[in-house]
């Protein structure tokens, strides 16, 4: 019935079976941008070190922590690494997300909800002086699987 494949032949949603799939080394890198006033980009520049960005930060590693609980076909991941960088601009905030494991299935939800929560805490953290915000570009990067062993 579909290509989809979390639909299965009679449209339903299922949760895809990976149970026959090798395990794999997978890294998969996601991007986020929150465009604001450079006002608002030059504030958050000027913040001391535990300011909204580590917030942000952390907020996108837990995220990722917990992406099989918040997208509902997603399997548990046990995630060897989560990384979340965040570079103000002129006018935007720039989030990269990456996320790694070794497991039977990717990790881009992964690294895209931790770009999308990071982006989103950015967007409470600011949005008391900027009106303006707007949460834009989140998308994958790249993503790779590699044999183990």
């Amino acid at each position: 019935m579909s290509d989809l494949s979390h639909v299965d032949e009679g449209g339903g949603v299922r949760m895809v079976d990976v149970g026959g799939k090798p395990v794999s080394r997978r890294r998969a890198v996601a991007r986020a941008t929150v465009t604001m006033a450079a006002e608002t980009s030059a504030t958050l520049r000027a913040l001391p070190k535990g300011d909204a960005l580590a917030t942000a930060q952390l907020a996108g590693i837990m995220a990722a922590k917990r992406t099989g609980e918040l997208i509902p076909l997603c399997h548990p991941l046990p995630l060897s690494h989560v990384e979340v960088r965040l570079d103000v601009r002129a006018t935007a905030v720039e989030i990269e997300a990456t996320a790694e494991t070794t497991a039977q299935t990717g990790v881009e939800m992964e690294a895209l909800v931790a770009a999308s929560v990071a982006a989103l805490t950015v967007y409470d953290m600011a949005k008391a002086i900027d009106k303006g915000m707007a949460v834009t570009d989140v998308r994958l990067l790249s993503k790779t699987k590699e044999p183990v062993g």
